[in-house]
């Protein structure tokens, strides 16, 4: 992996925050929880994961999202392909740090994967891609069919919601693809919406009024 790694202090001695985009890696709530209601409630998984589908994600941050999908669908026929892009990954003992808030999750196998690009955790094949998104996405030669965009706030990493990279993620998703996300701001929406997806708003998690997903028109 790159040297650029995160920077992260820690909120009341439990929640990790970015100091390079001075906003938490999830839900001060519970960011478990949020995982399921937003990207895998809102993606309609595991209906939808026969085998060969494929998720895809902007913003790999502590994991949380891998493993609660992980548990979600670890009985499932494989394989399902998860890919991930990650500008400035953590590293393991902060990650360990991270995940030890969700004791119903089993971190093990991730952590002791933490530094390869691809490895398996059940029926889930994982490709972890670093560096800028903005570089590496356009590269990318994949089609995912679902995806979570889970980047820091709109509003403190704006650069990872741009218009030219939602247009880069409709680029790169199935027909009848999705996606979800945890925010609502109009001109992520709007991007979405120029991209092609079909967007609407859904209820958000916790202390968040609305949420966003679409489907690939």
């Amino acid at each position: 992996m790159r040297d650029q790694r995160a920077e992260v202090e820690w909120r009341d001695g439990r929640v990790p925050v970015s100091t390079r985009f001075d906003d938490p890696y999830y839900s001060l709530d519970d960011g478990l929880d949020e995982a399921r209601h937003v990207f895998i409630d809102g993606n309609a998984l595991p209906a939808r994961a026969t085998p060969g589908f494929h998720i895809a994600e902007l913003g790999f941050g502590t994991g949380l999202n891998l493993l609660a999908t992980y548990a979600t669908l670890r009985d499932c026929p494989g394989p399902i392909r998860y890919s991930s892009f990650e500008a400035y990954p953590m590293g393991r003992e902060e990650m360990a740090r991270a995940l030890a808030a969700f004791p119903a999750l089993d971190s093990t196998a991730l952590l002791d994967h933490w530094g390869d690009l691809r490895f398996a955790l059940g029926p889930l094949q994982v490709e972890l891609i670093i560096g800028d998104a903005r570089d590496t996405l356009p590269r990318w030669q994949g089609r995912a069919d679902a995806w979570f965009l889970d980047g820091f706030a709109p509003a403190k990493n704006p650069e990872l919601w741009s218009a030219p990279l939602m247009a880069e993620v409709a680029r790169h998703t199935a027909p009848g693809g999705t996606f979800a996300t945890y925010t609502a701001a109009g001109h992520v929406r709007r991007a979405l919406a120029a991209a092609g997806f079909e967007v609407s708003r859904a209820p958000g998690f916790g202390r968040k009024r609305h949420m966003s997903r679409g489907r690939l028109e």
